[in-house]
């Protein structure tokens, strides 16, 4: 089995610095971006929302986040490793971007709309996209599709509290 890095004479991975920043920088904006349209709104429109019992104090989110980006990040730097003409690698790495791109949506739609529905929408369209994603990165890198399923599991545990808060307050 390959390793990340390896070449093959099917052709060369993505250079190190560029998969560095392909894999890092669009992760590190997503975050930022979701950062600065959420926080603001926690103590003032989130607040104020009715939501279920099963919603976590707002600290936990921001290690959580943290947490699952470092290991969306790895993946696809995992993905980037392989060789450019690789069957699928091209297709995992758009959908890895349609989901990251769904993931900054969401923020967005939920807090910076103010719209529980409109990010109950994206949000089940984020869930298809990691799906696909892990789909796609399963036969090329197994960890790398493995690093995806606990970000998967939270996104499923948001969709659950999204649509309660929509519910709640509909």
């Amino acid at each position: 089995m390959m390793h990340p890095g390896q070449s093959t004479l099917a052709g060369r991975p993505t250079p190190p610095l560029q998969r560095f920043l392909i894999a890092v920088l669009p992760v590190v904006a997503v975050s930022v971006a979701g950062s600065l349209v959420t926080t603001p709104n926690i103590p003032t429109w989130y607040a104020g929302l009715a939501k279920p019992g099963f919603t976590p104090p707002n600290w936990l989110f921001g290690p959580v986040w943290t947490a699952l980006y470092i290991m969306m990040a790895y993946a696809v730097w995992r993905i980037l490793s392989l060789p450019k003409e690789r069957p699928g690698r091209t297709a995992a790495v758009t959908a890895f971007f349609v989901q990251l791109a769904l993931n900054c949506l969401w923020s967005f739609a939920f807090f910076g709309a103010h719209s529980p529905a409109a990010g109950l929408v994206v949000i089940a369209a984020l869930i298809v996209a990691i799906l696909a994603t892990i789909r796609a990165f399963w036969p090329l890198d197994r960890i790398a599709a493995w690093l995806l399923v606990p970000y998967l599991a939270w996104v499923t545990y948001a969709t659950a509290l999204n649509a309660a808060i929509w519910h709640l307050n509909g």
